[in-house]
């Protein structure tokens, strides 16, 4: 089991990417929404799909953090 620790590793850091892709393609591609013709209220900018995948982005990008503040003190104690 300790030689997939190393691939869990960079598996979570393939999250924060994947969501802001999808972000990106569900907000340029998504043309028309659906809820707007099965609604007779005005939908809000922040109920959508991309919204949800550019939050969920977001909050993935914790391991990436950890990266980059480890790699941070890693050139402290070089210099």
């Amino acid at each position: 089991m300790g030689s997939l620790a190393p691939a869990a590793d960079w598996l979570c850091l393939a999250a924060a990417p994947a969501f802001a892709l999808m972000a990106l393609l569900t907000g340029v591609l998504d043309g028309s929404s659906p809820d707007l013709l099965c609604s007779t209220s005005r939908s809000s900018p922040w109920s959508g799909m991309a919204v949800m995948y550019a939050l969920m982005s977001l909050f993935h990008t914790v391991p990436w953090l950890r990266l980059i503040s480890g790699r941070c003190r890693q050139s402290q104690w070089r210099t």
